[in-house]
């Protein structure tokens, strides 16, 4: 019984940790920050793709780009650098 109440413990502290752990992608360029491209081409690119921008933000070295396309949420990560698309995460 004992086992059970330690693994039932370690567990919910699992849980606790993992909300705060970031699910998205961190690595688009080595390129310093000052060279980067505006986060708004991140957002057109995205539009242009067909994507409903609800929000976006620095994530690493990525731009990550929140939209919505075809009532699904997806979280999108372009590079700085040129604006590719690195990773995307549907949600």
């Amino acid at each position: 019984m004992r086992l059970t109440i330690a693994a039932a413990v370690a567990l919910a502290g699992f849980a606790a940790v993992t909300p705060a752990m970031a699910d998205g992608y961190k690595d688009c360029t080595k390129l310093d920050k000052a060279s980067w491209k505006p986060a708004s081409e991140a957002e057109a690119k995205a539009k242009d793709a067909g994507y409903e921008v609800r929000r976006s933000k620095v994530e690493g070295s990525c731009y990550e780009v929140y939209g919505v396309k075809g009532g699904k949420l997806y979280e999108l990560f372009y590079s700085p650098e040129d604006l590719s698309l690195k990773h995307t995460i549907a949600k």
